[in-house]
């Protein structure tokens, strides 16, 4: 179906991001398309679409599944169209002249968003918090 039109500019002919490929913690099995060492841990639709829309390309979000994902979470859903070439055939942009390209810049630039940031810093202070409890006491005789 989406080679029905050869209009690059035709969203059926976008690039497609599941969340999936650039996910440090999937195996290459599970559908990841980039160096472990360079993906991103549990990215979401959301953090894709942001890092893509404020590079300057045109993003469009759908709400699908990635085959290979066994989760069927909210946070696990969604898909990322990316505009890649206009209605003539040259790049939007220069920089990102192919899909790993555009994948590794998403990798690269979502740890950086503010969302994340913040994130990180909240979560060891809970993780701190939380590991007192029971820890020396035992069942009375």
């Amino acid at each position: 179906m989406a080679h029905l039109t050869t209009n690059p500019a035709n969203k059926e002919r976008h690039m497609c991001i599941y969340p999936a490929y650039v996910n440090s913690k999937k195996t290459i099995a599970e559908g990841r398309r980039i160096p472990s060492e360079k993906g991103v841990e549990n990215p979401t639709c959301a953090e894709i679409r942001d890092v893509l829309s404020a590079a300057g390309l045109n993003v469009l979000v759908e709400n699908k599944m990635y085959p290979r994902e066994w989760n069927r979470d909210a946070q696990f859903r969604g898909r990322v169209r990316v505009q890649l070439k206009e209605e003539d055939g040259n790049l939007c942009q220069e920089k990102f002249s192919s899909r790993k390209d555009v994948m590794l810049y998403v990798a690269e630039m979502i740890p950086k968003l503010k969302t994340r940031t913040q994130k990180s810093g909240a979560g060891d202070n809970s993780a701190q918090l939380g590991e007192g409890g029971r820890k020396g006491k035992k069942k009375k005789k």
